[in-house]
């Protein structure tokens, strides 16, 4: 049995494209209140095909270790922080 437990939280949102916008939201507010997170890993799904997974953030590899924070879509580079308005 492993020593790491996965949480599953269902929420709602009318569309994918609001499922991701509150996702990436949720992802990195719980970021920083435990390291344990790992916003890379975050996907949406349709209700009736929770099977069927929808990526969140890009996740790609960047030098030094770090992964790309964007949204899975992003036109622009990748970077570890996406930008702040």
């Amino acid at each position: 049995m492993s020593d790491r437990w996965v949480i599953h939280l269902p929420i709602t949102a009318p569309d994918l494209l609001r499922a991701r916008i509150f996702a990436r939201t949720a992802a990195r507010v719980l970021v920083r209140l435990s390291a344990r997170v790992e916003p890379g890993g975050v996907t949406v799904s349709a209700e009736d095909q929770q099977g069927v997974r929808h990526w969140v953030f890009c996740d790609r590899p960047l030098p030094g270790g770090a992964r790309c924070a964007l949204p899975v879509d992003h036109l622009a580079p990748c970077t570890r922080r996406p930008s702040q308005p």
